[in-house]
């Protein structure tokens, strides 16, 4: 289960004897000899890693260079699965290796690491705070919310990065609401797909069906909107239409209903009362950069390969035509010219992008694999899928890493292959 931040915090002082202890500067001092060959393992939650602040803290994020392993992960995960994301983090066995975070935490990430093979892993048992140095974030971490910030929000609590104005939280899922009404985040509204998305090719419907819709939930643009899902790339959909419409502040819970879930928060049954608007302030749509048509994703392929990257977020198998990834999907293949950004293991899964705990992997390993692709942030970038779920997820990781030029080309393989 995921634990509270106090619990987190609590037992870093517990077990204080339990590994040899090192300080920054030994590490800074093993860097310079060994040539910049050592690792850094942040093995806090990776909202701390993001740029969320500890508690106590007025600044979050991770020492530059380091790699986000959180100690938790380790009782999700197989054998097999953890020998595949200890290369996944590009971790070497045999080269000096440190961990930062709670002392118990990290000791059993040590044994861990130990009985896998590293040689050498010592403990920094300083807090971060500590560190001389500037911490590396995410340069819009704020976006990408935590389970214990909402839980706060929704208690009153004062909070850092709180809503500007009136806030709302969106469920969001396709079909009947009969899981959320089994159990939902206390004050949730619910929003089926089919009310933002149609046939025939699953694109957003109308932008003014659209502006029907934010009145009903009773969102304005300056209004923050707060949203989750089972699946998270449901939640990402809407996340990027509603920016594409004209929310100024979109967040996404970080593991979605999961997360919820895992940290042991109170849930709900009742649905809210809700005060529609008769005006949203903004003409719809305000933001029509974030979301392409068929016809710019061909202008898009026009350009330079070093100017451009329209992104296919499939499956290697449905990029290499060896499935469509959908039954209603007949054609297999890819967009010629378009790039592979990786994605899961088929069309309902993002494992590359995503931690053990459906967090949202680092920043640093997603950009090394999109730049061995020519995937760039100085490019114009616009990520597809199949009808636009998966896309629209990924598209909010390079919107909280800080990429510009970004988008969802909203008919995908789908309307791709079907003209």
């Amino acid at each position: 289960m995921r634990l509270s931040q106090m619990s987190l915090l609590l037992c870093g002082f517990s077990l204080s004897s339990i590994a040899a202890a090192a300080t920054f500067s030994d590490v800074l001092e093993s860097q310079q000899a060994q040539q910049d060959k050592v690792q850094i393992v942040d093995c806090r939650d990776s909202n701390f890693y993001n740029g969320w602040p500890e508690m106590g803290q007025t600044a979050g994020g991770h020492i530059p260079g380091a790699v986000n392993f959180d100690s938790r992960w380790v009782e999700m995960m197989s054998t097999d699965e953890l020998k595949q994301i200890i290369e996944n983090k590009s971790l070497v066995k045999d080269q000096p290796t440190f961990l930062y975070c709670a002392v118990e935490s990290a000791a059993q990430l040590k044994k861990t690491l130990l009985n896998h093979g590293f040689q050498s892993v010592e403990i920094i048992e300083q807090p971060l705070e500590q560190y001389q140095g500037e911490l590396v974030a995410l340069p819009r971490y704020q976006n990408l919310v935590p389970a214990w910030w909402l839980d706060d929000v929704l208690k009153g609590e004062t909070v850092q990065h709180a809503p500007s104005n009136d806030y709302k939280v969106l469920e969001v899922a396709w079909g009947p609401a009969t899981k959320y009404l089994w159990a939902h985040i206390p004050g949730a509204q619910y929003v089926n797909t089919n009310d933002i998305e149609s046939k025939p090719w699953w694109n957003r419907v109308s932008d003014q069906q659209l502006e029907i819709l934010v009145n009903n939930l009773g969102i304005k643009y300056d209004t923050t909107v707060i949203l989750y899902g089972r699946d998270n790339t449901a939640a990402a959909r809407l996340a990027n239409i509603l920016m594409y419409v004209g929310v100024q502040d979109v967040r996404l819970l970080n593991g979605g209903w999961q997360s919820w879930e895992d940290g042991g928060y109170k849930t709900a049954m009742t649905s809210p009362d809700v005060s529609a608007t008769t005006s949203f302030g903004k003409t719809i749509p305000a933001n029509k950069n974030y979301i392409i048509d068929l016809p710019e994703a061909k202008a898009l392929l026009t350009l330079p390969q070093d100017k451009q990257s329209l992104v296919s977020i499939r499956s290697l198998a449905e990029f290499n035509g060896e499935t469509s990834g959908y039954d209603y999907i007949q054609s297999k293949g890819h967009i010629p010219g378009a790039k592979w950004g990786h994605a899961g293991s088929d069309a309902y899964h993002l494992e590359d992008f995503r931690n053990p705990d459906q967090t949202m992997r680092s920043a640093n390993e997603i950009t090394q694999f999109w730049h061995e692709s020519n995937i760039e942030p100085q490019q114009q970038v616009s990520f597809f899928c199949g009808t636009g779920w998966r896309a629209s997820e990924v598209f909010f990781d390079a919107y909280v890493m800080g990429w510009e030029n970004i988008s969802v080309y909203d008919g995908g393989w789908y309307q791709w292959a079907g003209k």
